[in-house]
């Protein structure tokens, strides 16, 4: 490493031990320490992220329109309407398809849960592909990363996450791992420019259009649940879905995070994740933690329980157990 690049990365830490910074503050701060450089009209690099015109676009590209809008939870009804008439019209520029874009709020009264029966995990991944197709992501990448684990133990550094051949194997149990929806999330802590939220309902969302790219919530995740767009998603024209949602399984621009967000366009008006209703084996249940009288709520209250790396006191949504 360079130098000058040591000298950035000092003034970025600096600047990231004051108080949480607006997105253009925290970029203007930047700029100010030397740490990126502006040039209007120019490609410029801020971290992985790219402002570019349409003469050099490699996908839906980060515009100073898109760069300066409004955070999220300050925008009007009216800002929410230009900015989502603006990804609509991108897309179908970009990708040839029409999207509906929604925005569905949490739910009062609910606290949504995952629970994952490894009794009853055969490690098929359908859960995998399931999720790929229904939150628009490139092919290439995954949210959920199912490990082969040996029985008797938890073993992580043993685990095989590219196994292959016939499932389920002797002696072998499954583990899948995404987004845990941590009530104490490190990731929301470390985001300087407060793209990152949990919201009333449980889940963490990402703003990817105030995402910056600079992966420090990606580093801060100890369950390795974030994941970076090196490039722009490649779809299959024909299995984009267009039913999309704002802070969830829209089209994510290239130079930004994403993770599980527990299909909050389909559990926010009523509908189960696509990865519960693609697993044949009926070893995931979701809902609601605050109804006595859920399936979830049930199982809270007979089963021996377990979260990952529960001495970190990230305190997940997402629990484990035996039969």
């Amino acid at each position: 490493m360079s130098e000058n690049s040591n000298s950035n990365n000092k003034k970025i830490d600096v600047l990231l031990k004051e108080k949480p910074l607006k997105r253009r503050s925290f970029l203007k701060a930047l700029a100010t320490a030397g740490a990126i450089t502006f040039f209007p009209g120019k490609q410029t690099k801020a971290f992985a992220g790219t402002f570019t015109d349409k003469k050099d676009r490699k996908g839906p590209h980060l515009t100073w329109e898109k760069f300066f809008q409004k955070y999220y939870k300050e925008m009007t009804p009216e800002d929410k309407k230009r900015v989502f008439e603006r990804i609509t019209r991108e897309t179908k520029e970009y990708y040839g398809v029409d999207i509906t874009l929604a925005d569905p709020q949490p739910i009062p009264g609910v606290k949504f849960v995952f629970f994952l029966n490894l009794s009853k995990c055969n490690g098929n991944r359908r859960c995998v592909i399931a999720c790929q197709k229904e939150n628009n992501l490139d092919r290439s990448k995954a949210w959920i990363t199912v490990l082969e684990m040996e029985n008797g133990g938890f073993d992580f550094e043993k685990s095989d996450r590219h196994y292959t051949g016939i499932v389920p194997k002797d002696g072998k149990f499954y583990l899948p791992v995404q987004c845990l929806q941590c009530d104490n999330p490190p990731c929301v802590k470390v985001c300087p420019t407060e793209a990152t939220w949990k919201e009333k309902d449980g889940i963490v969302v990402i703003d990817y259009d105030w995402c910056i790219g600079c992966r420090y919530c990606q580093a801060a995740c100890p369950y390795e649940a974030r994941k970076f767009n090196w490039k722009t998603p490649e779809i299959p024209q024909d299995e984009i879905n267009t039913n999309q949602n704002y802070l969830g399984n829209r089209i994510r621009p290239r130079g930004t995070i994403e993770k599980c967000h527990f299909c909050s366009h389909r559990t926010r008006v009523g509908r189960y994740p696509a990865c519960l209703e693609a697993c044949p084996t009926g070893a995931r249940k979701f809902g609601n933690i605050l109804d006595p009288e859920s399936e979830v709520s049930k199982i809270f209250n007979t089963k021996t329980l377990f979260v990952l790396k529960e001495e970190l006191n990230t305190k997940p949504s997402f629990f484990y157990y035996f039969d």
